[in-house]
């Protein structure tokens, strides 16, 4: 008897590289290309690799700017909680007093958090900043039965990218490094071909017979 649970779990899809690039963009534009030529692209899925996380410094913050940041904040949330108040009052002084009264306590509570939460921190964190997940590139993949179906919409659409490279496989580079290796540039000396040319050469000047100096020409 078979376990209903395993029956019902997911079976990982046998997915291969198709291309990759440098940002999303670029990747998004090679799924969309795909797409317009009707290619079934629930059968493709974009994979973020290398992922590192960038932290932006947007600015400076002083006391200042911490206790102004509060005090919006403060007043903002005043004004909702006046507004939420004043439903269930049934004269327009009322509510507008009820507003007035959320935002000037919110203004004050908010702009009392952020001199305090600035000041708690002591100086050891005067910026501001925004942090987010980066990734080095962007993996395209396509379900193994459908990837030479893609691969050749994705040519013909002129969908650019960085071509997948088989595993243990050199790279370019490499390849013409080991190719300068094994062929090194050769003198004119050492062409192929000179020195059977030479050795004939030489034959040939032996074999030859020599002039008599002493036998006159007739």
């Amino acid at each position: 008897m078979t376990d209903p649970r395993a029956a019902a779990a997911p079976v990982a899809a046998d997915r291969r590289l198709l291309v990759s690039y440098g940002d999303y963009i670029s990747a998004q534009r090679a799924v969309d290309a795909l797409s317009d030529a009707r290619f079934p692209v629930e059968h493709v899925t974009i994979v973020g690799c290398d992922l590192r996380l960038e932290e932006r410094v947007t600015g400076r913050v002083t006391t200042l700017r911490a206790t102004l940041a509060g005090l919006v904040g403060g007043v903002i949330v005043g004004i909702f909680i006046g507004l939420f108040l004043g439903l269930f009052t049934t004269s327009t002084y009322g509510v507008l007093a009820l507003v007035f009264w959320g935002l000037l306590w919110g203004a004050i509570i908010g702009a009392l958090f952020g001199f305090s939460g600035h000041a708690f921190l002591g100086g050891s964190r005067d910026f501001d900043s925004r942090s987010a997940l980066v990734a080095g590139r962007y993996d395209v993949l396509v379900a193994a039965s459908h990837l030479e179906q893609a691969r050749a919409l994705l040519q013909r659409g002129g969908g650019g990218g960085v071509p997948p490279t088989p595993p243990g496989a050199p790279s370019a580079a490499e390849s013409a490094g080991r190719a300068a290796a094994a062929n090194p540039p050769r003198t004119p000396e050492e062409a192929p071909g000179r020195p059977a040319e030479d050795s004939a050469l030489g034959a040939r000047s032996a074999q030859a017979p020599s002039a008599d100096p002493r036998r006159p020409e007739s």
